[in-house]
């Protein structure tokens, strides 16, 4: 299993609407794919139709032993090979309840192993802020994807992001491999364009090439509980990710073991 975290520290710049696509796209090749929302939002739980405020087998669960075996807390989705591990609003709770106790920062790397056979990729949409469960994700991720809205309030999100991975990657074994990717791109407005010039010049080689545009079919998507892919697969936004799974691909290809540090 192949584990990727959809991560920035700043809401709103496409992280769940990257992994859905990107699961979606995976599940068109024939892959088994996991995704687990790990935000308290819930917006990945909600696009696939199931509601946060149950606590029921939900991603907490796991952070207190949950009731069972991992794979009886996963749920399936209207996408064929794609299944949630679905958030629950008390999962808000978890950084004041799990405070420094010990190997809470293996939670999530230590039950996907647990699937690991049933599952090629687990993709993990992440929260907007740095607690346990950014923590969890980014030691258990053997890739990062860091979607950027192309504005320039969002580069700040981003300068806080890359000060994360630094962090993080004192305390794993390895170096966390990442790619920026800029989302919400307008073609029509100056402030993107200059957004993306300035990730060129700051982030030259961990930038993406390409670009995911604006797209009024992602809503179309959203609100259909699809990915893009399969709701309208000539549209721009989908074979802008098209593009950009086909480079992940490519870049992540080293060894599979669940990245416990």
């Amino acid at each position: 299993m192949r584990i990727w975290a959809v991560a920035n520290q700043k809401g709103g710049v496409g992280k769940t609407t990257t992994a859905v696509t990107l699961a979606g796209l995976l599940s068109q090749l024939g892959y088994r794919v996991l995704l687990l929302d790990m935000d308290p939002h819930g917006s990945m739980t909600s696009y696939m139709g199931y509601d946060p405020e149950d606590d029921g087998s939900s991603l907490y669960s796991l952070f207190h032993g949950g009731s069972g075996p991992v794979n009886a807390m996963i749920r399936k989705t209207q996408c064929d090979k794609v299944s949630i591990f679905t958030a629950s609003t008390a999962l808000a709770t978890l950084d004041r309840q799990l405070g420094t106790q010990d190997g809470k920062g293996l939670v999530i790397a230590h039950g996907l192993a647990q699937v690991s056979d049933d599952y090629d990729y687990a993709l993990l949409d992440c929260p907007p802020t740095l607690g346990v469960l950014m923590v969890n994700a980014l030691a258990a991720c053997h890739y990062l994807i860091v979607p950027v809205q192309s504005e320039f309030l969002a580069l700040k999100g981003l300068e806080r992001m890359m000060r994360t991975i630094s962090m993080m990657n004192h305390a794993r074994m390895k170096p966390i491999p990442y790619l920026i990717v800029p989302t919400l791109f307008d073609r029509r407005t100056r402030a993107s364009g200059q957004a993306l010039d300035n990730m060129k010049e700051r982030y030259p080689q961990t930038l993406w090439r390409g670009i995911i545009p604006v797209d009024t079919q992602f809503r179309e998507a959203s609100r259909a509980g699809l990915p893009v892919s399969l709701l309208s697969p000539r549209s721009r936004g989908a074979l802008a990710y098209d593009e950009l799974l086909q480079d992940l691909r490519v870049f992540d290809s080293s060894d599979a073991k669940v990245a416990i540090a």
